[in-house]
């Protein structure tokens, strides 16, 4: 029998490998915890906390806006941006903190530099203290994904969202290429707090893979805030210029726009960090071509090629989603140390775009569910707000539901509005649950809320010709 340092080695101390970490080390696991960086992974440090705090921060500006038509009178206001940005990183340093806290009380052993495979049982760790080895009976790597930038002169001339979280001052300006989480985010941030917005789009719309309906409604909000979007184009160069005397950027599209800015911010997708990890010497496969490696091949179970290998997360490029990668981590620890041998079901997860306005769906689009089952029942209720109808700001909240006809099984919930991520967690248990659209009509609504519209909801869309 070998005698290894630890029963299960982790690389990444993001979301998903401290979640694995605490929970083997709970089941009585001999843990150990690589991290080349600071503790908190992407989420906690540059992803979904601090892009909120930014999203609280702006949001501001409408409900100064708004409070004019409840009676207030405000003075004129304005947004310190580098004071956000300060006690933004005031609450991520103390998340890091309570993270470090909670592995050591747990038991967990960390480590800090980079890890690499030597072989399925060892990892090499480089630090700034040299090098040493450490083995495992297990390991799991948890390396998460960085973002990336196109391949387009000039591409060293923009940032990512990595640096637009910490920016020192905001631009008059910002060019934002690419319309997924990311881009529509960062737009409704920018636009929120003063800044002129244009996102450069390679397909017709924001959004690609969210209900078609929501996305058209969505792409209708952000022009009604000012945001000009420029579809189906690619960016070919980002070019330092002047601008009344100014330093600026031009960017070129392949129609023959230029846009000047003042900032390009490249929302252009993420890759897996897959990359000097030494898995492939380890016999982990990988996707991708040998010379571009991309994400980690696994089973339902997290399981790589190689038996005692396993992989969560954003490295595996599954459902790329913090609370998937908390669900997978700890998954795989009840499978190696609980007795227990779990997958992670990928279906039905509720996910949300924190933009302005916010944006959440769980369960299947319209399309989706037209490709799957064929004849469904669609319920559409758009409106405007209480709020609105004495702030006057001209928006309009959507709700959508779908239902399979026969069963009734509701198969998707969609929201685009104010409270719709609050809104959408709850339904995503109902679904979970098999709910049907009779069980919602029978729930009292809670009135007055925007929620109660989807218990509200009486007589499906007539179908149109292409979906009759």
């Amino acid at each position: 029998m070998h005698d290894f340092d630890f029963d299960l080695l982790v690389l990444g101390a993001g979301s998903g490998g401290v979640a694995a970490s605490r929970r083997a080390a709970a089941l009585g696991a001999r843990v150990g915890l690589i991290e080349a960086g600071r503790v908190g992974g992407t989420c906690v440090l540059r992803g979904c906390v601090p892009k909120k705090l930014l999203v609280y921060g702006s949001h501001f500006r409408d409900d100064l806006e708004d409070a004019a038509g409840f009676g207030w009178s405000i003075p004129s206001a304005s947004l310190d941006w580098s004071k956000l940005v300060a006690a933004k990183d005031r609450e991520v340093n103390r998340l890091n903190g309570v993270y470090l806290k909670m592995l050591a009380d747990s038991g967990v052993h960390l480590f800090f530099g980079w890890g690499r495979l030597i072989d399925a049982h060892t990892v090499e760790i480089r630090g700034e203290g040299g090098s040493q080895r450490l083995t495992a009976r297990y390991l799991l790597i948890a390396t998460g994904s960085s973002p990336i930038r196109p391949a387009i002169p000039g591409a060293d001339l923009g940032i990512t969202s990595d640096e637009a979280l910490s920016l020192p001052g905001l631009p008059r300006r910002a060019v934002i290429v690419g319309g997924g989480y990311i881009g529509v985010e960062f737009a409704g941030i920018f636009s929120r707090a003063g800044v002129e917005v244009s996102q450069v789009l390679r397909c017709d719309n924001i959004l690609r893979g969210f209900d078609e309906e929501l996305r058209a409604a969505y792409a209708s909000e952000q022009r009604a805030r000012g945001i000009a979007l420029h579809p189906n184009q690619t960016i070919l160069a980002v070019e330092p210029t002047t601008d009344g005397g100014a330093q600026v950027l031009q960017v070129r599209l392949a129609d023959g726009t230029h846009l000047l800015t003042d900032l390009v911010l490249f929302a252009t997708g993420r890759r897996p960090n897959t990359t000097d990890l030494g898995l492939a010497e380890a016999g982990v496969a990988l996707r991708g071509a040998p010379d571009r490696p991309s994400a980690i091949i696994v089973t339902p179970e997290s399981r790589t090629s190689v038996e005692n290998i396993y992989a969560i997360g954003d490295c595996t490029d599954r459902l790329n989603l913090t609370p998937v990668a908390i669900a997978e981590g700890r998954a795989v620890a009840a499978t190696l140390f609980g007795g227990q041998p779990t997958a992670i079901d990928h279906h039905n997860v509720a996910t949300a775009v924190f933009g302005a306005p916010p944006l959440a769906s769980v369960g299947l689009s319209e399309e989706q569910a037209r490709a799957r089952y064929g004849e469904v029942d669609v319920y559409v209720s758009r409106f405007r707000p209480m709020k609105h109808t004495l702030s006057g700001r001209d928006t309009r909240t959507l709700i959508k539901l779908i239902a399979e006809r026969g069963s009734g099984r509701v198969l998707g919930c969609h929201m685009l509005g104010t409270d719709a991520p609050e809104i959408i967690q709850a339904l995503a248990v109902a679904i979970r649950c098999g709910a049907t659209k009779a069980q919602f009509d029978a729930t009292i609504a809670l009135h007055p809320t925007a929620a109660e519209e989807f218990v509200l909801l009486r007589e499906p869309r007539k179908p149109t010709p292409a979906h009759s």
